[in-house]
C-alpha cells in the first residue's frame, strides 16, 4: 500500500516542550463488545477521553456515543461519529490539512490514539491505512490471522531504514489486546515468580483455559470464530493467543522490560514446540438421534433436552432472567432497546426471530454462509472446524549467557466442555516450592518450611465482572498512561512503551508467531524447533525483523 501524505497530528508523538497539558483523546473503531469494554475502562478509570467512534451498525454506534462520548441527551459534534473507519480516515486527513493552514481555532479536534476493535481479519488493513497518521494504536487480539500479515504489521509500523535495513525506532505507542498481562492477579503472580522468586528457579508450568461449555458453542461453533482459514488460524489463535502470550511472559520475557532494554537483555526462547488437538464434540456423528434432520434449535424435537439449545442458552438462561447484555446483545445488537421500549415479550419475539435464521448447504454460496454467525444453528450441524480440545507443550534449554536462565517445560490446555468460563488455573513447579493458582487465589507451598501462604486477589467489582479479571481495565489504563506520558512530554516513546505497556511490537508479533508454530506442529504431527522454524519463516517472508 502506498503511504499517504498527511499533515502532522495536533501534538507531536515524541517529547514536547509545551507546558500546556490536556487529556488524551481516542477513536474507537468498532463498537462491539471489545470496543465497549475498552471504552468503559478509559471512561471510568483513566484521564483519557473517548472522543470519536467509527461503527457501521446504527444502533451500536448511537448507543456507544450516548454511553461514552456525547451523553444520553447530547448529539455528536463534528468529527465524533463515523459509519466507517475509512470515512474517519478521510475526515482526519482533511482536518489535518485545514489545521496546518489555519490557527484560528475553528478546526475541530482530532485524536491522539486509536483502539482497533474490528473483526480479526480487518486489523492489518486498518493498521496499514492509518499508519501514516502516526497515531498511537491499541489493537484487539489477535493482531492478524496469518504470520505473514503479522510481519506486515511489524514492517508497516517499524519499517527498515538506512543501509543496514535495521528497523527504525517506534514513533508511536503500540499495544495489543493481550489482557492477561494486565490483571491484578497475573501481575502479582509474575512478581512472585520473577522478582520475589518465591519458588526459586521455575522448573515447569501447567496452564489451563476452561473455555466454558456454552461459551465455546456461542463463539466457536455458531459464531464469528468457528472456521479456521488456510493461513493457519483457529481457536488457539482467536481464543487463546493471550494464554500462549501469558506463558511466554512468565517464562521468556525479562522481569522488567525497561531494565532489560538498559542492559541489553534478551528473551529466553523455547527450544521446541509441539501440539495435539481435535474437534471432539461438535460434529454430526455426535448429534442425538431424536434430533433427526433438524438443523436449527427452534425446529428441533430434542431442543428441550439438549444442553446446547440456543433457545435455552439465549432466551431461558439470559433474556428470560432480564439479561440483555453479552451474549444476547451479540445475537441481537438492539435487544436492550427493544426490551426497554416494547417489553419482554417483544424482546423474546425479536430474539426467536434471529434464532430461526438458517442456511442451506449446497444452495447458498458458502462464502455467504461463512460471512456471518448463525446463533440458532444446531451445534452438531454447524460448519465449524476449529479445535475444541488442544494441548501445547514447550521445552527450553539452559541459557548460556547472563542472566543464565535454566531449562524448563510448560504445557497449555484449552478445553471447551467445562463448568468454569475462562477462569484460568494452573501450577508452577520450582526448585524451592510450588505455586497453584486460579483466577482469584495464588497458593505458595515452600519445601523448606512445609508452609503454605495464600494470596487472595480481590474479585473485580460487578461492573468489571466480565473484564478478564480486571485485565481490560489494566490494559486500557496502561495504554492511556503511556500515551499521556508522551503527550505531556514526560517520557519518550521507547521508555513509555517499556514502562507502561511492558511489551514491544516485536514481542507481540513473536508471541503470535509461537501460536502459528504450535498450529503447524499440530497439523503436521511433529515437533517444531523454534529457532530453526523462526529463522526459516523470516527468510521465506523476504524481509527483516
Amino acid at each position: 500500500m502506498k503511504e499517504a501524505q498527511v499533515p502532522p497530528p495536533d501534538v507531536p508523538s515524541q517529547l514536547s516542550n509545551s507546558s500546556t497539558k490536556r487529556a488524551s483523546r481516542f477513536l474507537v473503531i468498532g463498537a462491539g463488545s471489545r470496543g465497549n469494554a475498552y471504552a468503559r475502562a478509559v471512561t471510568r478509570t483513566t484521564p483519557g477521553n473517548v472522543h470519536a467512534v467509527a461503527e457501521p451498525h446504527p444502533f451500536k454506534r448511537r448507543e456507544f456515543g450516548r454511553n461514552y462520548i456525547w451523553g444520553a441527551e447530547g448529539t455528536p459534534s463534528k468529527g465524533q461519529e463515523f459509519t466507517d473507519w475509512r470515512d474517519w480516515l478521510a475526515w482526519e486527513t482533511e482536518r489535518r490539512k485545514q489545521a496546518s493552514q489555519s490557527n484560528d481555532g475553528t478546526v475541530p479536534l482530532g485524536v491522539d490514539g486509536v483502539f482497533i476493535c474490528t473483526l480479526d481479519e480487518t486489523h492489518v488493513g486498518v493498521i496499514q491505512a492509518i499508519a501514516p497518521l502516526n497515531l498511537h494504536i491499541l489493537c484487539e487480539k489477535p493482531l492478524a490471522l496469518s504470520l505473514q500479515d503479522c510481519l506486515t504489521v511489524y514492517r508497516t509500523l517499524q519499517p527498515p531504514e538506512g543501509p543496514t535495513k535495521a528497523p527504525r525506532e517506534q514513533t508511536a505507542i503500540f499495544s495489543i489486546g493481550h489482557v492477561l498481562r494486565y490483571s491484578p492477579h497475573n501481575m502479582l503472580l509474575r512478581k512472585l515468580l520473577l522478582q520475589d522468586r518465591v519458588i526459586g528457579d521455575i522448573v515447569s508450568l501447567e496452564h489451563t483455559e476452561p473455555v466454558g461449555w456454552w461459551h465455546f458453542s456461542h463463539s466457536y461453533v455458531r459464531g464469528n470464530w468457528r472456521r479456521a482459514t488456510a493461513a493457519g488460524d483457529g481457536s488457539l489463535l482467536t481464543k487463546s493467543c493471550h494464554d500462549i502470550d501469558f506463558i511466554l511472559w512468565l517464562l521468556c520475557s525479562p522481569a522488567s522490560l525497561e531494565e532489560a532494554q538498559k542492559k541489553g537483555s534478551a528473551s529466553h526462547f523455547p527450544r521446541s514446540i509441539s501440539s495435539a488437538g481435535t474437534l471432539t464434540q461438535f460434529r454430526r456423528s455426535r448429534k442425538p438421534a431424536k434430533a433427526g434432520n433438524a438443523t436449527t434449535c427452534v425446529s428441533c424435537p430434542a431442543e428441550r433436552e439438549c444442553s446446547y439449545s440456543a433457545v435455552r442458552i439465549y432466551k431461558d438462561r439470559h433474556l428470560g432472567k432480564g439479561h440483555t447484555g453479552w451474549p444476547v446483545d451479540i445475537v441481537c445488537p438492539d435487544i436492550e432497546d427493544v426490551y426497554s421500549a416494547q417489553g419482554v415479550d417483544a424482546a423474546e419475539k425479536h430474539l426467536m426471530s434471529r434464532l430461526s435464521e438458517n442456511y442451506q448447504v449446497g444452495v447458498q454460496d458458502d462464502r455467504d454462509i461463512a460471512a456471518r454467525p448463525w446463533y440458532g444453528r444446531c451445534v452438531y450441524e454447524a460448519d465449524n472446524d476449529v479445535m475444541d480440545d488442544q494441548v501445547v507443550t514447550f521445552a527450553w534449554d539452559d541459557e548460556t549467557g547472563p542472566p543464565h536462565r535454566l531449562a524448563k517445560t510448560a504445557s497449555f490446555h484449552m478445553v471447551a466442555p467445562t463448568e468454569k468460563q475462562c477462569e484460568r488455573r494452573g501450577r508452577v513447579y520450582g526448585t524451592t516450592g510450588e505455586i497453584e493458582y486460579d483466577s482469584y487465589t495464588i497458593s505458595i507451598y515452600d519445601f523448606a518450611s512445609g508452609k503454605t501462604v495464600v494470596h487472595d486477589v480481590p474479585k473485580p467489582p460487578p461492573e468489571r465482572a466480565e473484564s478478564h479479571g480486571g485485565g481490560d481495565y489494566g490494559l486500557a489504563g496502561k495504554y492511556v498512561s503511556a500515551v499521556q506520558a508522551v503527550l505531556d512530554g514526560e517520557l519518550d516513546i521507547q521508555t513509555a512503551q517499556a514502562r507502561f505497556v511492558g511489551c514491544t511490537l516485536e514481542e507481540a508479533v513473536r508471541s503470535h508467531a509461537v501460536v502459528f508454530a504450535a498450529e503447524e506442529a499440530r497439523r503436521d504431527e511433529r515437533v517444531v524447533r523454534w529457532g530453526d522454524w523462526w529463522t526459516q519463516k523470516l527468510k521465506d517472508s523476504a524481509g527483516d525483523f
